[in-house]
C-alpha cells in the first residue's frame, strides 16, 4: 500500500515521519510534496527512502491514499491540479484542512466533465493535533462515502501517530477546540503551574520537572485505572486537608468556567 502526503510542511512531515516509524507503511510507500527544495531536504534528513518531489500530479498516480496537508486556502487549487491523475474507484482522498466540508471536498473533486463525475470519491476528514511530532496525537476521522474497511483501515493508520476516534463531521469544531486548541489550554495550566512553583520556592527547571511528571502522572492515573477523574481527585482530597483548600480557591477565582468557556470560545 502506498500513501502520498501532498504538502510536508509540520504536519504533513510529522505524519510521514511517524508512519515510516510504524508497522503499515515503508518509508518507500510514502511519497512527500512540497513547493520549496528547503522541504524537500528536511524531509530527507529524516528519512532518505522517503519518495520526494514538487510534482504533485505524478506523486499522485500510484498512491492507494492521498493525504492533502496544506492550508485551507490552497485546498481547492491543490485538488484541481492534482484531479486529473485521481482515481476515485481506487482511492482513498484524506484532507487535515481545518474547516474544510464533506460538501466543499466533494465540490471540488467532482468539478469535472469526464466520466469520473459520477463516482462518487471516498474522502475523509483527518484533523490530529500538535502532539502527533512525538506519534501522541489525539486524531478526530469523519469518513464521506467510505467502507467500514476502509474506515477501520484509517483509524488504524492514525493511531500509529496516537489515538484516533470516529466522530461525525458536525462535531470537526468541537473536536478541535477540545483537542488541538485544547494542547495549548493544557500547556498553559502547565505554564501557569510551574510560576507558581517558582513562586513557592522552587527553580525553574525544577518547578517543570515537577510540573510535567505530575501532569504526566495524572493522565497515565486515567488511563491506567479508566477512571473518572474526580474519583482520582477523591483520593487525595482529604476532609479539611491542603488539596481540597486549593481546588477551592481555583474554583472561586472561576477554574472550571473559565476552561468550558474558553473551549466555546475555540469553535
Amino acid at each position: 500500500m502506498k500513501i502520498t502526503i501532498i504538502g510536508s510542511g509540520n504536519m504533513g512531515g510529522a505524519i510521514a515521519k511517524g508512519l515510516s516509524q510504524g508497522s503499515i507503511f515503508q518509508a518507500n510507500d510514502i511519497t512527500c510534496t512540497a513547493q520549496t527544495d528547503e522541504t524537500l531536504e528536511k524531509m530527507r534528513h529524516i528519512n532518505e527512502a522517503f519518495n520526494l518531489t514538487h510534482d504533485n500530479i505524478n506523486a499522485v498516480r500510484e498512491a492507494d491514499i492521498v493525504v492533502i496537508a496544506v492550508k485551507p486556502w490552497r485546498v481547492q487549487s491543490i485538488i484541481e491540479e492534482i484531479r486529473p491523475a485521481l482515481q476515485f474507484d481506487k482511492q482513498i482522498i484524506v484532507s487535515i484542512a481545518a474547516g474544510v466540508t464533506f460538501e466543499q471536498l466533494n465540490g471540488f473533486l467532482t468539478k469535472t466533465t469526464t466520466s469520473k463525475a459520477h463516482v462518487n470519491p471516498v474522502i475523509f476528514r483527518v484533523m490530529p493535533n500538535t502532539a502527533i511530532e512525538v506519534k501522541s496525537s489525539m486524531t478526530f476521522i469523519s469518513a464521506y462515502n467510505a467502507s467500514q474497511e476502509q474506515i477501520d483501515l484509517l483509524i488504524s493508520i492514525f493511531n500509529e501517530l496516537g489515538n484516533a476516534i470516529l466522530i461525525e463531521e458536525r462535531l470537526m469544531e468541537a473536536g478541535t477546540a477540545l483537542a488541538s486548541s485544547g494542547i495549548a489550554f493544557a500547556l498553559r495550566y502547565i505554564r501557569a503551574a510551574i510560576e507558581g512553583g517558582v513562586e513557592l520556592g522552587f527553580y525553574p527547571k525544577q518547578a517543570q520537572e515537577i510540573v510535567v511528571h505530575t501532569v504526566k502522572g495524572a493522565i497515565d492515573l486515567l488511563l491506567e485505572n479508566k477512571s473518572n477523574p474526580e474519583a482520582e481527585i477523591d483520593k487525595v482530597t482529604t476532609p479539611g486537608g491542603i488539596t481540597i483548600k486549593g481546588l477551592n480557591e481555583m474554583e472561586l477565582s472561576g477554574f472550571t468556567s473559565a476552561v468550558i468557556r474558553g473551549l466555546k470560545a475555540s469553535r
